[in-house]
């Protein structure tokens, strides 16, 4: 919990520079993410607030709360709405049931390389800030995950693998996958996953070789299977009342900044996903290539996801989706 103190420096004093206040009365920020600082998300955070604490002149101070250690994952949104913190980092499946565009690139196959992911982005980018717009939020900039891969305690070689076992969630699509494919869907934070492995609770899970270099998979789950199954993105966002209460000066340069920790973002997953794999196998995993049967199953789903979302975002799904497709 912020204190009263914490909370006037950071928010309520945000209007200070309109009346020409120098650096020794900076305005304090709080930031909150909910990944360790190994990370390369909260690596590109870190970058990113030097970033515009150096071209702000000392004048806005940026504290960053990594690990979920301020606020969980559930919370980083609403802590930026209500002003507990100034800015939060979050994926944004895990919101999706807020609204349905939030996970876009939750559908499996529909992303699986890092042009794809940018090409989707970029479409749904438009959407995403009017979403968040009305909910006192500006987006900043949004960056994906590597593609997720299967962990599981021995080779499954087919969809119909699955069946049955118990499946971590995060996600309402996670969820739906699991429904579909006759898994138990159980849903469990990453700062759980070894805990929940280690009793039973999970037996499998669709996550990123980061996520899983983050968690030690090693140490719960003998085997990856790169699936190219989805490339969720994270979106760091501000809150809107204490970005206008600066320079507009500096709120362009913060989006301009912004826009540089885009590129590095993705530059950051595509190392990410080559070093996150290797750390793997070094670590004991087997790393296993997809069967084309698991493929092919893969394929049914994806079908069968894609057409429940577009039901369920109405006429923006389907432009959104037949826009992807031509572009």
């Amino acid at each position: 919990m912020l204190s009263r103190r914490t909370l006037l420096a950071s928010g309520a004093a945000a209007p200070f520079i309109a009346r020409g206040a120098t650096a020794q009365t900076a305005t304090r920020w709080q930031m909150a993410t909910p990944y360790p600082d190994g990370n390369f998300h909260t690596r590109n955070i870190r970058t990113f607030v030097e970033d515009i604490q150096q071209i702000s002149g000392g004048r806005l101070q940026v504290q960053i709360h990594s690990g979920g250690s301020l606020l969980p994952m559930p919370q980083i949104k609403r802590g930026v709405q209500t002003g507990q913190v100034q800015m939060g980092e979050i994926l944004l499946a895990a919101y999706s049931n807020e609204d349905v565009f939030f996970d876009a690139d939750s559908i499996p196959q529909l992303v699986s390389n890092l042009a794809e992911a940018k090409k989707l982005s970029d479409l749904q980018r438009p959407y995403i800030e009017q979403r968040l717009a009305r909910q006192g939020l500006s987006l900043l900039y949004m960056v994906p995950w590597p593609p997720a891969g299967l962990y599981a305690q021995q080779p499954i070689t087919s969809i119909e693998g699955l069946r049955g076992l118990r499946f971590r969630t995060f996600s309402p699509a996670t969820n739906r996958f699991a429904a579909i494919v006759g898994a138990q869907p159980t849903l469990v934070q990453a700062a759980e996953l070894a805990q929940a492995f280690a009793t039973g609770v999970a037996q499998a899970q669709i996550t990123s070789a980061q996520t899983g270099v983050d968690t030690s998979a090693w140490d719960y789950a003998r085997v990856f299977t790169p699936l190219g199954f989805t490339m969720t993105k994270n979106a760091v966002m501000v809150s809107r009342r204490a970005m206008e209460a600066l320079p507009s000066n500096i709120q362009q340069e913060i989006r301009e900044a912004a826009a540089r920790a885009e590129v590095r973002g993705y530059e950051l997953a595509g190392e990410s996903q080559t070093a996150s794999e290797r750390t793997l196998a070094q670590r004991g995993m087997q790393v296993i290539p997809p069967t084309p049967e698991f493929m092919e199953g893969l394929r049914r789903v994806s079908a069968q996801m894609t057409n429940e979302w577009i039901e369920r975002a109405g006429a923006d799904g389907r432009a959104l989706i037949e826009a992807y497709r031509r572009a």
